[in-house]
């Protein structure tokens, strides 16, 4: 059964759509969209899809710029500010479970980078963006570094770079 609603945050309202499970939740996973995208991504479903059917709570979070109607990405500092907020509101709704967090390219990389300072038990990163096309001297790889439990899903022909296995 879903349920959309805003949630404040520092950085103007962030969109969160909620789909629960037949019975009791087993944890709580938080997903956020790539900088150009929204939280209907094909794959981003397919996993909300699997996750609940498994008895996961799914939550996806629209970043607030994209709520305000922006399609450039706010600062990295701000999509982890909002992020966070939500994350908080998130736990109190849904209290003793684990949280895992996630996302596609960029929500994966709010994920990893707040991953440890917002206490989750691990981390699902798909077309983790490991770095700009055609510069893989600008390596993200550190942000994969999340001392947790991490999955990365790419394809093995992303132009942005695919981890090598254990990096994270």
């Amino acid at each position: 059964m879903p349920e959309d609603d805003d949630v404040p945050t520092p950085r103007g309202p962030a969109r969160v759509d909620t789909d629960l499970p037949a019975g009791a939740p087993s944890a709580l996973l938080v997903l956020g969209h790539g900088a150009g995208g929204d939280v209907d991504a094909p794959d981003l479903r397919a996993l909300r899809d699997a996750a609940v059917d498994a008895g996961l709570v799914v939550a996806r979070v629209t970043q607030p710029y994209r709520v305000a109607g922006r399609r450039a990405p706010a600062p990295a500092g701000h999509l982890d500010e909002a992020w966070t907020a939500v994350l908080a509101v998130l736990r109190q709704r849904h209290p003793g479970v684990p949280l895992l967090v996630g996302g596609r390219s960029s929500g994966a990389r709010v994920a990893c980078r707040t991953a440890p300072a917002v206490g989750a038990a691990g981390v699902v990163a798909l077309a983790f963006p490991l770095h700009p096309p055609g510069r893989p001297d600008r390596s993200r790889a550190a942000e994969l570094a999340t001392g947790l439990p991490t999955l990365v899903v790419n394809g093995d022909r992303d132009p942005f770079g695919v981890p090598e296995p254990g990096s994270g």
